[in-house]
């Protein structure tokens, strides 16, 4: 049975951010997750959403401070080279610094990375202070504390937000995964656009956690070791158990062959047709494998499961296409491992019309999937 090899699993994820955007409504509402492509054994489909604190806010220029670094808010209509006039900086050191380019117009609201210190603007916001003396209240407080019970609770000291570069291939969902927060809450920090784009090179602050509020409720109720237990009834002897005839050691276990469904399957009365005609050598599993592995010879046709519109086209860093097409009723049909394509994006293609060929290499196969929504479904009964 094949397995994914690092390689193919960094192209499929590669082709993930694509993919989701593929699948978005017009308000970006969509969130495909792809990180489970190959046997990775990672789970992201049900990402921690935790509580944040809310971004500070920046001085009159648009600076944030923290210990280490700072960064700077663009205002609408910025360039690159007006925000790092406003600043003092030069204008390509901030670009390069930000994977930019000088007349980049920016977002209001965006943020970049600022390569070196700048100093602190006259009437400067309080909470571009607020940061450092924070962080120091915490030791303080905790270094002038006696051993007596206090009386009030000193607010938690505001932490430095963990600075993330993207590398190429990541995506602000994987990136919002990786750190357990909303992704909301990282485009709200760092002024993303409204279909969440990131760039390779860019700077992005991992918004810090709220501090977990406990309510002053009654004390928890403790019992004694067992107190409320069923205790549970032992089996009864009465009835002997059934006999146990195992099969000998050296027997041998008959395997039955793979279906090849695409010999055997009725054309007419399944949802979709075949990509290619072969046996399923790796069947779907949830957050393992989201699609199945169907066997063909390296340059056989890769037709299209059924009629749609081609919704993406991607390629990784080695240039291997994942292509995505959208059907009725919210379906997306993916295929990986593919070369050759005969189509382009935004296509109408019929059921069954060749779209591209399987790819070379030992075994070679096509990896598929169908999406419903948000999710990856089972692509079996639809092939049936």
């Amino acid at each position: 049975m094949p397995t994914f090899s690092r390689r193919t699993t960094r192209r499929l994820l590669a082709g993930a951010a694509l993919i989701a955007l593929a699948g978005c409504d017009a308000d970006g509402n969509f969130d495909f997750d792809l990180r489970n492509f190959g046997n990775t054994g990672l789970d992201t489909s049900a990402a921690v959403r935790q509580a944040v604190n809310q971004r500070p806010e920046p001085d009159a220029r648009g600076v944030i401070s923290y210990p280490t670094y700072q960064v700077v808010v663009a205002k609408r209509g910025d360039s690159v080279a007006a925000l790092a006039n406003r600043v003092g900086v030069g204008a390509a050191e901030l670009a390069s610094y930000n994977a930019l380019r000088p007349d980049t117009v920016l977002n209001g609201g965006e943020v970049l990375a600022l390569p070196g210190r700048v100093a602190a603007a006259t009437g400067a916001a309080a909470s571009d202070r607020i940061d450092i003396t924070a962080l120091a209240t915490g030791a303080i407080d905790r270094a002038t504390t006696t051993g007596a019970a206090q009386t009030t609770t000193p607010a938690p000291a505001v932490s430095e937000p963990i600075r993330h570069k993207v590398a190429r291939g990541e995506t602000a969902y994987s990136i919002a995964r990786y750190y357990s927060v909303d992704v909301r809450s990282l485009a709200d920090w760092n002024g993303l656009p409204a279909d969440l784009s990131v760039r390779e090179g860019q700077y992005l602050m991992i918004p810090t956690p709220a501090p977990l509020v406990r309510s002053a409720a009654a004390a928890p109720v403790t019992s004694a070791p067992g107190q409320g237990s069923a205790t549970p009834v032992p089996p009864s002897a009465a009835q002997p158990l059934p006999a146990a005839n195992p099969p000998a050691a050296n027997a041998a276990v008959a395997t039955p062959p793979a279906a090849n469904l695409g010999a055997t399957r009725t054309t007419t009365a399944a949802r979709m047709a075949m990509p290619v005609t072969g046996a399923i050598i790796r069947p779907y599993e949830k957050k393992k494998n989201d699609g199945v592995d169907i066997a063909a010879a390296p340059g056989t046709a890769v037709r299209a499961a059924e009629a749609g519109t081609v919704a993406a086209i991607t390629r990784d860093t080695d240039g291997v296409p994942i292509l995505v097409i959208r059907h009725d009723n919210n379906l997306l049909t993916v295929y990986a491992n593919i070369d050759a394509l005969t189509v382009a994006k935004g296509d109408r293609v019929s059921r069954g019309q060749t779209i591209a060929k399987v790819r070379a290499g030992t075994p070679g196969f096509v990896h598929f999937e169908v999406r419903d929504g948000f999710e990856s479904v089972d692509p079996m009964p639809y092939l049936q």
